[in-house]
């Protein structure tokens, strides 16, 4: 569970007026396919190291590993089922994109208000009930919590991070230099203006360095003065811009700051709706608060104002680009800027639908595979490649660790994997799986289905105790029982406890591969909890009949236990034990016997044991 949040927001990494730089990461909140992809893009042409994206949230889905594209690579995005659990995961991720429907997005904002590290929200829904946002608001404000929205498209800082669909696809981000900062800070209410205006400083200044949409509710999470004063404060943006709307006295704020000179930078700003004056009534300008419902709300009483109190206002939208082009040459020739350069981004691919006329394609791989790789110039287990196993010599269980663990583990446990294979490799002939292998081979049948048909006699009564017991004795310890307790519970169940029980084998005659393995995990193991509860619990099983011993099975998976919760997290561990990591082991050793029983039959059918003294028979019934 995500620690509840009780004050203000810190962010080590970023300074006050600061909300997004190049290694800012992002929950997207929904499974929102095209936007993330979208992101990546822009992640991909700004040259970022890292994706913008860390995981996506999808309450209604499972978690699951989401393939996406980074340029011309594919890369796997992590989704949770909850946001608490995608911040436990990922403790750097300070932003959430909210794509929750109008009916769950204030909710979203609340479940990110418990996350201490979440300091941006960003809520793209439109029509979210005023009264919840006026709440949400007020509960952010307190919190110290940004919040971007609702009904908004979002924000971009040119060059760093992007959200969601700002700016539309590659190629316009690209158009209008968006993979690179510029000077300029701009905000404005409106999502679709954004794009527009991010295409007007393009072509008029040296490019955006920030740009945000609040959205046209009438209660947005922040407004246009916040921005503004956030551009006021930060040093690389060195002119602003701003678009506001007929309706409402956001922009008279605007006008105070001015007066009152919290604003300092050269401000061009037009406020939109002049032509409601054109009609005989009220007009409502799409937006929830794009309506004047009183003279100073007009566009005509916004920009009066703001051209008063010291602000560019040009005459109209058709010479807005004029202005701000003529206030960035001023400051050019005042040397306040100094261009940014121009840099080429990196080209995107196009992806396959689009590209399948022009014959550049990029199609997804039809599997997922994270532990190999034979595409490049050398086979690759996991990061290593196929000549360093060799020169590093990891041997058998290394390999194994790596392969089915996606990680090297210690040369302990590396040891240790090798020595469960090595007595797991064969029982005898007499077992269910050597007899079914000797049974299809004598009949004539070839190495795979020989060796198929004794691996499918793998079960509770042959070789699949080992994660059973893992399972049971680890729940047992889990759950604080006492091992008298343990025994108690499973013999008021009637069931048997998997890994106790041998035929042969007795206390006062023990089986050597269980002495063997004891004695290594006691020596060499960093935690032997779980065994040392096995050997209580044996102690209980053994006064009562003296051949209900930790047997093999047991033994292992005991062990392997202790093994992964010293290397992974406990639920890492448990995740392998519900995957059945453990009886793998045991198929893994087992196939070598097999294998083994398959070709002796094979030579004593040939005739090839031409002395058969220089063999000893082990003859079954």
């Amino acid at each position: 569970m995500a620690k509840k949040a009780t004050g203000k927001t810190k962010t080590a990494d970023k300074k006050s007026y600061e909300l997004f730089n190049r290694d800012t990461q992002a929950f997207i909140y929904n499974m929102q396919v095209n936007a993330t992809q979208r992101m990546l893009d822009f992640d991909y042409a700004a040259g970022r190291e890292k994706p913008s994206v860390a995981a996506i949230v999808n309450p209604t889905g499972s978690e699951s590993l989401q393939k996406f594209f980074y340029g011309p690579k594919e890369i796997l995005v992590p989704v949770y089922k909850s946001l608490g659990r995608a911040a436990d995961k990922h403790k750097n991720v300070d932003v959430l994109i909210s794509f929750a429907s109008f009916r769950s997005a204030a909710k979203s904002a609340e479940e990110a208000f418990e996350i201490p590290g979440i300091r941006t929200i960003v809520l793209i829904a439109e029509g979210i009930p005023e009264r919840q946002m006026r709440l949400v608001n007020a509960k952010a404000k307190k919190l110290g919590k940004v919040i971007i929205g609702p009904a908004t498209v979002g924000g971009v800082k040119a060059g760093a991070f992007k959200i969601g669909n700002t700016g539309g696809t590659i190629e316009n981000i690209i158009e209008s230099k968006l993979h690179r900062p510029g000077s300029v800070g701009f905000v404005s209410k409106s999502g679709g203006l954004s794009n527009e205006a991010y295409n007007i400083i393009s072509r008029n200044t040296d490019g955006l360095y920030e740009g945000i949409a609040i959205g046209g509710d009438r209660y947005p999470g922040s407004t246009l003065l916040d921005h503004l004063l956030r551009y006021e404060k930060d040093p690389n943006v060195k002119m602003l811009v701003c678009l506001g709307e007929v309706g409402g006295e956001d922009e008279y704020a605007i006008v105070d700051a001015l007066k009152a000179k919290k604003i300092t930078k050269p401000l061009v700003m037009w406020v939109t709706g002049t032509c409601s004056k054109a009609f005989k009534t009220e007009v409502q300008f799409g937006h929830a608060g794009a309506k004047a419902d009183a003279e100073a709300e007009t566009a005509d009483a916004k920009n009066a104002a703001l051209k008063k109190a010291g602000a560019i206002v040009p005459h109209s939208f058709d010479d807005y680009a004029e202005k701000i082009n003529e206030t960035y040459k001023a400051l050019v020739k005042k040397k306040i800027i100094t261009p940014a350069p121009e840099t080429e981004a990196p080209k995107i691919p196009l992806d396959f639908n689009k590209a399948l006329s022009a014959g550049v394609i990029r199609k997804p791989a039809s599997f997922i595979s994270t532990i190999a790789d034979d595409r490049g110039e050398e086979l690759m287990y996991g990061k290593m490649t196929i000549s360093d196993v060799f020169k590093k010599d990891i041997g058998v269980g290394g390999v194994l660790s790596t392969l089915w663990f996606k990680k090297l583990l210690p040369p302990y446990a590396t040891k240790f994997i090798d020595m469960v294979i090595m007595v797991t490799a064969d029982h005898g002939p007499a077992v269910s799986g050597a007899h079914n292998t000797i049974v299809a081979a004598r009949a004539g049948k070839d190495l795979i289905s020989s060796l198929v048909s004794g691996l499918l006699c793998i079960g509770p009564r042959f070789g699949g105790a080992l994660d059973g017991a893992a399972q049971q004795f680890s729940d047992a310890l889990d759950r604080g029982l006492t091992p008298q307790q343990f025994v108690n519970s499973m013999k008021q169940k009637g069931a048997n406890i998997q890994g106790i029980g041998h035929r042969i084998k007795s206390i006062h005659n023990p089986d050597m591969r269980v002495t063997i393995i004891k004695n290594y995990v006691k020596k060499h193991f960093k935690s032997t909890a779980l065994l040392d509860y096995a050997l209580e619990v044996e102690k209980i099983t053994t006064s009562k009949k003296d051949n209900l011993i930790l047997n093999v099975d047991g033994v292992i998976g005991i062990c392997f236990v202790d093994l992964l919760r010293s290397e992974f997290t406990k639920e890492q561990a448990d995740e392998y034990i519900q995957m059945g990591a453990l009886n793998g082991l045991f198929v893994l050793g087992r196939s070598i016997g097999f294998m083994g029983h398959y070709l002796d039959q094979k030579r004593l059918k040939q005739g090839l044991y031409r002395h058969p003294w220089d063999d000893i028979a082990y003859l079954t019934e």
